[in-house]
């Protein structure tokens, strides 16, 4: 992994009608219901529910005298608490959930203290290089090579990969734990492009990074022992729950990237332009999806709408209904690539990417 990327710009490309157009129509939305971008009282008692049902069954696998009721208490407390890092943490991470950037930063290292991820990290590889150049060889962090799973045509292949249909759930069980001891050590010593972000500097900012780690092991083994149940036990209900969050947010993020999507190699030589704009690029990387019933959306924090979420980033996820139908009618008049796809759909293209780059010809 490189250390230093030049950044990049896209093409002035025809899309300034395009823009105003999305633009007019999304505010003209907000006017329309005297509303704003972030969350409402609506989303913030949803959060306090999760977070108080979160801590009640932490509390309740505490006082477990039953093997069996702390397994089930301690497993609804971190699923409950991985609900509550995409409702809210995603949003928060945008500078969405609210309008000040104290309590956005607050509020997602208070969270993400269940995953042991950095959460100053997650947010600059989310939004910093993700969000900004989704699908782009070498700078879109989360597709970075890894020698396991091809995720790029312009990736290397490997015998063992063409089985990587098969096997990529176990990778993305792994995935949660991966992000918080290699990503953010990596991150942290500055192995890789978000060194030149400066975030987390000096003293403190070590002192910051340590913090979520030891508050992570504290809350998820050191209490939880230190409350009389056996070591093993807790060890192995941890890991097998740290994989099935890391599986929930896979499921709901990577195929939207995979899924009928473009890639691209950024420019050779001095020029750090890409040849197409930005707009045509957020269509041709990702897709929305339906879930299978309406009220399943209450579960997504919106990330079924990813195409509308990446045109939309600085837009509380409660909107994006709303907005997918503005995208999706704009897009057909000025002829972008929309697509809303279903769930089941999603699922077979992106086992059909996943084979396809799994293929040694494919190389």
């Amino acid at each position: 992994m490189a250390n230093t990327l030049a950044p990049l710009r896209f093409s002035p490309a025809e899309e300034g009608a395009f823009h105003r157009a999305l633009h007019r129509e999304a505010y003209g939305y907000l006017r329309r219901r005297g509303d704003h971008r972030f969350a409402d009282r609506r989303a913030r008692v949803k959060a306090a529910l999760i977070l108080l049902a979160s801590v009640a069954c932490y509390i309740q696998a505490l006082a477990a005298s039953q093997p069996v009721v702390f397994m089930a208490g301690y497993a609804a407390f971190a699923m409950l608490m991985m609900w509550l890092n995409i409702d809210v943490n995603h949003d928060a991470s945008h500078q969405t959930f609210t309008r000040s950037r104290f309590w956005n930063a607050f509020i997602s290292r208070a969270v993400t203290i269940s995953t042991g991820i950095e959460p100053v990290y997650w947010r600059a590889r989310h939004v910093s290089f993700h969000h900004r150049y989704a699908n782009i060889e070498h700078y879109d962090l989360d597709t970075e090579e890894n020698g396991i799973l091809r995720q790029t045509p312009f990736q290397r292949w490997r015998g063992w990969m063409r089985f990587q249909h098969l096997y990529w759930p176990l990778v993305a069980a792994l995935s949660l734990s991966w992000i918080g001891i290699v990503f953010d050590w990596a991150d942290r010593l500055g192995r890789t492009p978000l060194q030149a972000e400066r975030l987390l500097p000096g003293v403190r900012g070590w002192g910051a990074f340590i913090f979520s780690k030891i508050a992570h092991l504290t809350l998820m083994l050191g209490v939880p022992i230190m409350a009389g149940h056996n070591l093993w036990m807790v060890a192995g209900i941890y890991l097998l729950i740290q994989m099935c969050a890391s599986l929930l947010v896979v499921f709901l993020l990577l195929g939207t990237h995979w899924a009928g999507t473009t890639f691209y190699q950024a420019p050779e030589g001095e020029s750090q332009q890409m040849t197409h704009g930005w707009y045509h690029h957020n269509f041709t990387t990702a897709c929305d999806w339906l879930t299978p019933r309406r009220w399943q959306e209450a579960f997504t924090g919106g990330l079924n709408y990813h195409l509308t979420h990446h045109l939309f980033p600085g837009w509380h996820h409660r909107h994006y209904p709303a907005l997918a139908r503005i995208v999706a009618r704009l897009a057909q008049e000025h002829n972008l690539p929309y697509r809303c796809i279903s769930y089941r759909e999603l699922r077979a293209a992106q086992r059909a990417f996943l084979t396809q780059m799994g293929h040694p010809h494919e190389a």
